[in-house]
């Protein structure tokens, strides 16, 4: 059905339209449309490609015996891009190339794919825009479906429109994020309009209306079916629509000479489409490219070309399935035996590897190997969905116990790698079982299967897991296990704090290799341990002695930076964030990076650097919720929330905290929770309400939180909360906790702390020297928000004691930070405290510096531009499209009161740099 002939659609019709009228305004989009097959979704692309005019076009299609083929879908759609491959920054342009075969592995980060597909399809773009259609999306393979969808949700100013159409009920395409549109059957007066084409009496026009449902292929397909079969498409048993149009297909295709048909299903099973391949393979099975010709008179083939290669495809997706599915089993399995020796060059390896597992009958060690080294290939592209589907079906058809549960622990790694949690979990356990035969994979399979359990919030399975693995290779593999549980330490810091020490114990009595980069590692984490009174290493000492070793992994190197924050080593610990941040950004690490830009949020929110950490985890929210890490939506959600609360905006605040708490069980906290429960105690106390402060501070004194970083870093919060509702016993056990930490850290910082919480506990002749020691040591350390908050205690003890001259210089001192963070609760209690000291009320001041009217991203990609960085530069960095990191910063000049780049160096110092 062309463009001009939809019937009944118009409603789509005007979404696709004001979808390309963006574009060509150089706004980008993207959509999903669903719906039953045959129910219109290939016509309305097919509108959309006609609607398009001058803009550029991709256009490709999931193909289902391609379903585990990496980028085999992504490849066929961006073919005619790739002639703006240069453009791309060399990372990028490497992936890709590595990912389509066209260059060597580069073991690249799996989301610097999606991050090439957006720059790519912004280069092909132009000044035209593009339209980039997917057909029967359900069918992608993982890798592509993946690296689409990373461009498509951050797509923004690029004139970019992504349509993509999926099926109910068949494969999975989930597209969290994206806009749908779901397509419903044909109004009735536009069925009764494409039934008009057939003569038909009006009782067979009634059943056929009725048994279509509105859907437009039924309405097309039925009339000649019924023709030709009599009744049979109608025959009782109420078959689904989907198996109706499958038998009124059938029987076009069983009409067909033998000849010609053994060639259908040969197209039918070969994912080429290369008509080469499939003549090739139909030698041996007696038949010719003469044979064909019936099917392409009927309409049911069409030959085409593709890069000068002569292809063949089937009408209708449906008539692919009629004919595979419908043919006797011995037939299929000739058929896949005849493709794998007809494809039998190294280009078509992979390939040919699953036409031999799809031949097999039984085990068969040829087709098991052939699959091994295909997910190898695939691995080493970043299609690690592939690669586990690969290892999966290896495993299956493997001879030997050993080899079979190898196989399954490299399916559980790669399906642990592409995301695929559950499935990783349900490998993982199928090996395990085999664990008596295959010893040597213990180690790994106990990993893979903690992991997948921990990011499904399972943590004390996944501590479980842990534990006992190490127990397993104790004495034959102590580095392994030591491996194992550096990774246990993690895992049981969302269990408690009794799990956590016996954890570093264990840790600590493993024998000790001092080559291993892991050793420094293991000296340093067991300072974690609350009954432990020595000061820990510097951070930097530690992370020199495992650079002398070689390198730790990311892993571990990503737990010391949580470690050094849980001992005090707070600018330390921001260092090694953002040294690891810089090298993801470098390498494409989109779904590594949130973990790192948590800590670095951390740094930022301790020290008193608001704006920083409000544009750290923004960008890193976005970032985790586009790569589908759960995790860290929630512990970014409740960052967030720490950040409105400290403005006193509170609806804001609860809307961040409820989704940081979600997901809490009985077994377990929420990521999020610690801070979730900190930022709401927060925003109660800066709001006056001190009692239920109180109660939130409180939660974080119990199990299995009591440890966290949160319960330690609020516990100042918590002081203040019980003083001021006149219940200052029940700071005394929080305080006394907050003082040993503190004298183990020793931190100038964490000291003052110390001294403020004495200062509000003290007797009245006391108070004062606690106070101004405190500020003393703030000022030294130079964290401004602390100053201030200690400040303001101490004006408001001076003014109490009516010494209100002495109380103005703490109080103007505390009401400048407040302003320039934009905290107002607090500045508003700073405010009234000077009117009570005498000082004529100024009315609320707006927060200073230009940079606080930019939002976060703009403020993030301002200050990469006054580095000196280009648009293309930053959009690598931020995994955008050049694109919109101009749209930024073209929205941030009047912002700015400037009108060019050349200017932004002259905002340094506001913008933080």
């Amino acid at each position: 059905m062309g463009a001009g002939e939809l019937h009944g659609r118009k409603p789509e019709q005007d979404v696709i339209a004001e979808l390309v009228t963006g574009a060509r305004a150089g706004a980008s989009s993207s959509l999903v449309l669903r719906g039953e097959p045959g129910i219109g979704k290939t016509a309305l692309l097919d509108h959309a490609a006609a609607a398009a005019g001058d803009m550029r076009l991709v256009r490709g299609a999931g193909v289902e015996c391609e379903a585990e083929l990496p980028f085999s879908g992504l490849q066929l759609l961006l073919r005619p891009a790739l002639g703006s491959l240069a453009a791309l920054p060399g990372p990028q342009r490497e992936a890709l190339e590595a990912a389509f075969g066209l260059g060597p592995a580069a073991g690249s980060e799996p989301m610097l794919v999606g991050l090439a597909v957006l720059s790519l399809l912004t280069e092909y773009a132009d000044e035209t825009g593009l339209l980039c259609l997917v057909d029967d999306a359900q069918w992608l393979d993982r890798a592509s479906r993946e690296a689409l969808l990373f461009a498509a949700r951050r797509l923004h100013a690029e004139g970019v429109v992504m349509v993509f159409a999926a099926r109910d009920g068949e494969g999975s395409f989930p597209a969290p994020g994206l806009a749908e549109l779901r397509l419903s059957g044909l109004a009735p007066e536009a069925a009764v309009a494409l039934l008009d084409r057939h003569p038909l009496t009006p009782a067979v026009r009634y059943r056929l209306l009725a048994e279509a449902g509105g859907n437009p292929l039924a309405l097309l397909e039925l009339p000649a079916a019924l023709a030709a079969e009599g009744g049979s498409v109608f025959s009782p048993g109420a078959l689904p629509l989907t198996s109706r149009l499958q038998l009124a297909f059938h029987g076009q295709v069983s009409r067909m000479p033998e000849a010609c048909q053994s060639l259908l299903l040969l197209a039918a099973a070969d994912e080429t489409a290369e008509l080469a391949v499939i003549l090739r393979a139909a030698a041996t099975l007696g038949a010719s490219v003469e044979d064909l010709a019936p099917a392409e008179c009927a309409g049911l083939v069409l030959r085409g070309d593709a890069d000068g290669t002569t292809t063949i495809r089937f009408r209708h997706p449906l008539i692919r399935a009629a004919v595979y599915q419908r043919a006797p089993l011995g037939q299929r399995l000739a058929v896949h035996r005849a493709l794998a020796a007809a494809l039998g060059s190294p280009a078509h390896a992979d390939r040919r590897a699953w036409h031999l597992a799809a031949a097999a009958t039984g085990a068969d060690e040829e087709a098991a190997a052939a699959l091994e080294r295909t997910a190898a290939r695939a691995r080493e592209r970043s299609g690690h969905e592939a690669a586990a589907a690969a290892y999966e079906q290896a495993a299956r058809l493997s001879i030997e116990p050993a080899a079979r549960a190898r196989r399954e622990a490299l399916a559980a790694e790669a399906a642990l790698e592409a995301g695929d949690v559950e499935r990783a979990r349900v490998l993982g356990g199928r090996a395990a079982r085999r664990l008596d035969e295959a010893l040597p994979v213990t180690a790994r399979i106990a990993q893979v299967r903690a992991l997948a359990d921990f990011w499904q919030g399972s943590y004390p399975a996944a501590h479980r897991l842990l534990l006992n693995g190490a127990g397993l290779i104790r004495d034959t593999d102590p580095g392994q296990a030591a491996a194992l549980l550096v990774q246990a330490v993690h895992t049981s810091w969302y269990l408690g704090e009794r799990q956590l020490a016996a954890t570093l114990e264990r840790l600590a009595a493993l024998p000790l290799d001092d080559a291993d980069p892991l050793a420094p590692v293991r000296r340093y984490l067991v300072h974690l341990d609350q009954n432990r009174s020595e000061r820990p290493p510097p951070l930097g000492d530690t992370l020199a002695a495992v650079r002398r070793r070689g390198r730790a992994p990311d892993q571990a190197l990503m737990i010391l930076c949580g470690a050094a924050l849980a001992l005090g080593q707070d600018a330390d610990a921001y260092e090694l964030a953002t040294a690891l941040a810089a090298e993801h950004r470098a390498r494409g690490g989109a779904g590594r990076l949130p973990t790192v830009l948590f800590f670095m949020a951390e740094g930022e929110v301790f020290t008193g650097r608001h704006l920083d950490a409000l544009a750290t985890a923004t960008e890193a929210l976005g970032l985790a919720r586009d790569t589908g890490q759960q995790q860290w939506v929630s512990q970014f959600s409740s960052v967030l929330a720490y950040l409105h609360a400290a403005k006193g905006e509170e609806a804001a605040c609860r809307r961040n905290a409820e989704e940081g708490l979600a997901g809490t069980t009985a077994g377990a906290v929420s990521p999020g929770a610690p801070w979730a429960y900190w930022s709401l105690g927060l925003l109660d106390l800066g709001l006056g309400r001190a009692e239920a402060a109180l109660a939130r501070f409180e939660r974080l004194t119990r199990e299995p939180m009591r440890h966290h970083i949160c319960a330690t870093r609020s516990a100042p919060d918590l002081v203040e909360s019980a003083v001021r509702m006149g219940a200052p016993d029940r700071a005394a056990e929080p305080l006394a906790r907050l003082q040993r930490w503190a004298g183990s850290v020793r931190q100038p910082w964490a000291d003052a702390l110390v001294l403020r919480c004495r200062g509000l506990l003290a007797a009245d002749d006391q108070a004062e020297a606690f106070y101004t020691a405190a500020l003393e040591l703030h000022d030294r350390d130079g964290r401004t928000l602390e100053y201030a908050r200690t400040a303001l205690l101490y004006g408001e003890w001076l003014r109490r004691a009516r010494r209100k001259a002495e109380a103005r210089w703490p109080l103007n001192d505390a009401l400048e930070v407040f302003n320039r963070l934009g905290m107002r609760p607090w500045a508003e209690r700073a405010r009234g405290e000077l009117t009570a000291s005498g000082v004529q009320d100024q009315g609320p001041a707006p927060a200073e510096g230009v940079a606080a009217g930019l939002t976060p991203q703009e403020l993030q990609i301002a200050r990469l531009a006054a580095q000196g960085l280009s648009n293309r530069d930053i959009a690598a960095q931020l995994f955008l499209s050049h694109r919109t990191v101009g749209y930024h910063l073209y929205k941030a000049y009047p912002k700015l009161g400037i009108a060019s780049r050349s200017e932004l160096k002259d905002f340094a110092d506001q913008l933080g740099l």
